[in-house]
């Protein structure tokens, strides 16, 4: 007969296992599939495809870092620039999210 400890640690770890299948690959926390994350990068890759169609636009080639929101520019030449980085502002968290209108400002002035 089991003691009533081992029971009850067995069914919360199944309940921690069935809860870490449900949540998304990152959670909210800058993750590559955090819906705020998400719902950024979204409207900034529309806005620099529509500022800029003949660039390519990659959301995260490479998992990010942790606790940022980073857009950077890759030239043909293999250089790169970055043109935002969220990654000492805030909080409040969205300050860690730039507006589109001013990633596309750096970019204009790196394109020019």
């Amino acid at each position: 007969m089991a003691s009533r400890g081992r029971k009850r640690k067995a069914e919360a770890a199944l309940a921690a296992a069935a809860e870490k299948r449900e949540k998304p690959a990152g959670g909210q926390e800058g993750g590559v599939e955090g819906p705020i994350y998400g719902r950024n990068a979204a409207a900034l890759s529309q806005a620099l495809r529509l500022q800029a169609p003949e660039l390519t636009v990659k959301v995260n080639p490479a998992r990010p870092r942790r606790g940022s929101f980073e857009v950077t520019l890759l030239r043909a030449d293999g250089s790169s620039a970055e043109l935002w980085t969220g990654l000492k502002k805030g909080p409040p968290r969205k300050l860690k999210f730039p507006e589109p209108h001013v990633v596309l400002e750096e970019l204009k002035k790196y394109l020019s």
